[in-house]
């Protein structure tokens, strides 16, 4: 099964607690501090690999998680850090953050890599507390929270040239005997349901050609497959618009290739821009020879190149590709894909663990909030006078006192911290 589309869960690993022991010696208080700091959390990685060609394998499981950090232990000793995890998808895969659109990376090589979800921080063991007054620090600080982001997937395949035209013309029939590709051929419409990839040998090179299915009317719009097949046009060099002018179906050639045209403008406009080749197909068998004349007429009007050919025969397929190749050659990348990219700084930004936000919610209770704040909290020691003077020192030093302040906070008032509140005194 060909899956080109997949949404995703990534979690990334949280971060190890640092640890609170003391060692054992003589003649040092209460032991002396010697906990190590936490390991950092694995970060989920997202791979290209030039072996896959389908997101099957990431459609039907939902949810991926790294290794959480492990634990520091005494003795200074530091907790291992969590695995990363490793997801391979296929070369051409663009990622997606769901919640802003923006794409955080189009993997089109071969081992390309991002990371989608980084692992938390570890959190530093009691012995980085230890001071000239705190001889003996009895907490230690929790690791970073894991980091959850749903990614879309996006396959587009990576080929040279594509095939396009209506269902039926021959697409299957012209790769097969230009590929070693091996699709299924019928005499019925649709027999190409998902886009077949071919690589032609010609003239000690080699380029990959796709068979990108049928298309019909109203395919911009999502008739038929719609998006299904126009996508995998974006990243081809050349484009071959394949023909039946034998009129053995009673359809018109120059209707048909206008309406192929008007559905690549309506889809992408750009589209239009890429080298464009015309194969006239079925040429060994045509019935209305006046409507073939008409069409070749009506090229020669708008400036295109046709080749007349016959894929089942073989006739003049040499000649179509050598001007695939050609235009291969001379091919210029056209700069960006219309995507905005994700900002990383920004999102690590949005992280900022230093960071305290202050509001009086609907209770009338001030609450303090803030990733740091949390890690900070969650290490807090509530029958140690020395971790709770910590904490309180650390929301003073970042500004969380000043800024309830100005939002009215008093004497008697209600602070909360997560699922702890206390009553607010001025010392």
């Amino acid at each position: 099964m060909f899956v080109d589309r997949a949404e995703i869960t990534v979690i990334s690993g949280k971060g190890g607690n640092g640890a609170v022991t003391f060692r054992r010696d003589p003649y040092v208080p209460d032991g002396g501090p010697d906990g190590g700091d936490g390991g950092n959390g694995g970060s989920v990685i997202l791979v290209a690999d030039n072996n896959l060609r389908t997101l099957m394998d990431l459609k039907f499981k939902r949810k991926y998680q790294a290794e959480n950090g492990h634990d520091g232990m005494k003795r200074n000793r530091y907790g291992a850090k969590g695995k990363d995890l490793y997801l391979k998808v296929p070369v051409g895969t663009m990622i997606i953050d769901k919640e802003t659109g923006h794409l955080m990376k189009d993997l089109v090589e071969d081992g390309d890599s991002v990371v989608v979800a980084k692992g938390g921080r570890g959190g530093r063991g009691n012995v980085h507390y230890k001071s000239s007054i705190r001889q003996a620090p009895n907490f230690a600080e929790a690791g970073s929270a894991a980091k959850e982001r749903q990614i879309i997937l996006e396959l587009k395949l990576i080929a040279d040239v594509g095939l396009l035209g209506f269902p039926n013309v021959g697409k299957s029939t012209l790769l097969s005997v230009c590929t070693n590709s091996k699709p299924k051929i019928a005499g019925y419409h649709f027999t190409t349901i998902d886009p077949n990839l071919g690589v032609v040998y010609l003239h000690d090179t080699s380029f990959v050609m796709a068979d990108i299915a049928g298309i019909i009317e109203g395919a911009s719009q999502g008739a038929g497959l719609g998006f299904k097949f126009l996508k995998h046009i974006e990243r081809t060099k050349v484009l071959i618009h394949v023909v039946d002018i034998s009129g053995s179906e009673g359809r018109n050639p120059i209707e048909d290739y206008d309406k192929i045209i008007n559905e690549l403008k309506q889809y992408n406009p750009e589209l239009l821009d890429k080298p464009q080749i015309v194969a006239a197909n079925k040429c060994d068998i045509i019935l209305d020879q006046e409507a073939a004349d008409e069409f070749f007429g009506y090229m020669r009007k708008i400036g295109r190149k046709v080749f007349k050919i016959s894929a089942a025969t073989g006739e003049g397929v040499q000649n179509l590709l050598n001007e695939a190749l050609y235009q291969i050659e001379h091919y210029v990348e056209p700069e960006g894909h219309g995507l905005t990219m994700f900002d990383f700084e920004a999102d690590e930004r949005e992280d900022d663990y230093k960071l305290i936000n202050g509001y009086q919610d609907e209770d009338g209770a001030y609450v303090l909030e803030g990733k740091q704040l949390s890690k900070i909290f969650n290490s807090t020691n509530f029958t140690d006078s020395g971790s709770i003077r910590y904490l309180y020192n650390y929301i003073e030093k970042q500004g969380g006192i000043k800024l309830l302040k100005d939002i009215g906070l008093k004497e008697g008032d209600t602070v909360r911290i997560e699922d702890f509140e206390f009553e607010f005194t001025e010392d």
